[in-house]
């Protein structure tokens, strides 16, 4: 199987109508400038010049933004020059992020034109009241006619969702969950919202209007929805915000993140988190006392396992009073375990 690479292209801002109460994507992505066609062909180059790997697959990714609300033109400017790196065979697809409401069918075949493959759309919630208080102007109704469109010109569709917007519950997050699976996306991005700097967010939270969740409590919510998505055979792509120098440790002068569950090792803590309640479980199950245990996983698997500075083994050595061992196995498939008692009481 080839490796798959990503050359990512952030054009923040550009076809955006409006700024969403939690968004400052120039700060998001760390792009302040906008591209143009020579920005594509420099980045591409570089990627290509950098990838060590012979046998891969490269897509290029448009990021940030609302790709099909720019001019038309400069789309065009900006796959024409992605789409000379798939004629030469440099590069297999192209894959764009987009709002719902910038969807239609001209746009669509017009996309077809240029080698996209993948849409995703910002969903973020599916609740029209929170995407009215965070003023993302579109509503669900929004989402789901352009999903089905998507879908129906062959294209692979993406979500992308967050976690803690003003007013959401983990109720309302579970539903979004729920409504987006009904509408068959191949792949999902799970973001925890923070406070970014220069963001109506910002004032709403230095006011006390807003209360962003602890990392604990993103990690939980994202940790339910990941289940949920994955029990339907979804793949769930990213988990957190890419850590850049303006997206960092609040604590940091440089951040650009004035509060929220910044992490740097987010996902981690939601794949560590869902390996615990796992492994857990089966402890439970066990009718014996016991003082030692040895987990087998794949090697893929271990770090998620141990948690982030051994939390999980941590955690059950305090509940259960439990030495843990934890061992290579590739006999084991990535997501499968076994446990065996070394040691009772």
């Amino acid at each position: 199987m080839k490796k798959e690479y990503i050359i990512p292209i952030f054009v923040p801002n550009l076809g955006c109508p409006n700024d969403c109460t939690f968004c400052n994507q120039k700060k998001i992505s760390g792009e302040t400038t906008n591209v143009d066609a020579n920005d594509v062909t420099e980045t591409i180059e570089y990627y290509l010049e950098n990838f060590k790997d012979d046998s891969k697959y490269v897509q290029v990714a448009f990021f940030g933004g609302s790709f099909t609300g720019i001019d038309i033109q400069k789309q065009k400017e900006l796959l024409e020059a992605a789409n000379e790196y798939i004629k030469k065979g440099k590069v297999g697809s192209i894959r764009i992020s987009t709002r719902p409401d910038y969807i239609n069918k001209d746009i669509l075949k017009m996309l077809k034109k240029y080698n996209v493959t993948t849409i995703e759309l910002g969903v973020q919630s599916s609740n029209d009241y929170i995407l009215n208080k965070t003023k993302r102007n579109h509503t669900f109704e929004d989402v789901k006619v352009a999903s089905k469109l998507i879908r129906r010109y062959h294209f692979i569709l993406g979500h992308q969702m967050m976690v803690g917007l003003p007013e959401s519950t983990e109720i309302d997050e579970i539903n979004t969950a729920k409504d987006l699976i009904k509408l068959k996306p191949k792949m999902v991005r799970i973001y925890p919202v923070l406070v970014i700097k220069g963001t109506q967010l910002e004032e709403e939270y230095r006011s006390g209007e807003y209360k962003p969740l602890t990392v604990e409590q993103a990690v939980e919510r994202a940790k339910t929805i990941t289940y949920m998505f994955r029990k339907k055979h979804i793949n769930v792509i990213r988990i957190g915000l890419q850590n850049t120098e303006e997206i960092t440790d609040p604590k940091d002068d440089k951040s650009e993140v004035v509060a929220g569950p910044y992490h740097p090792a987010f996902r981690q803590l939601v794949e560590a988190g869902m390996w615990y309640d796992s492994i857990a479980e089966k402890i439970k199950n066990i009718n014996t006392k016991v003082k030692t245990i040895e987990i087998r996983v794949n090697s893929e698997d271990i770090n998620n396992v141990v948690g982030h500075k051994k939390e999980n083994i941590n955690k059950l050595k305090e509940l259960y009073d439990l030495d843990v061992i934890v061992k290579q196995d590739e006999n084991l498939k990535p997501g499968k375990f076994e446990i065996e008692i070394v040691e009772t009481f």
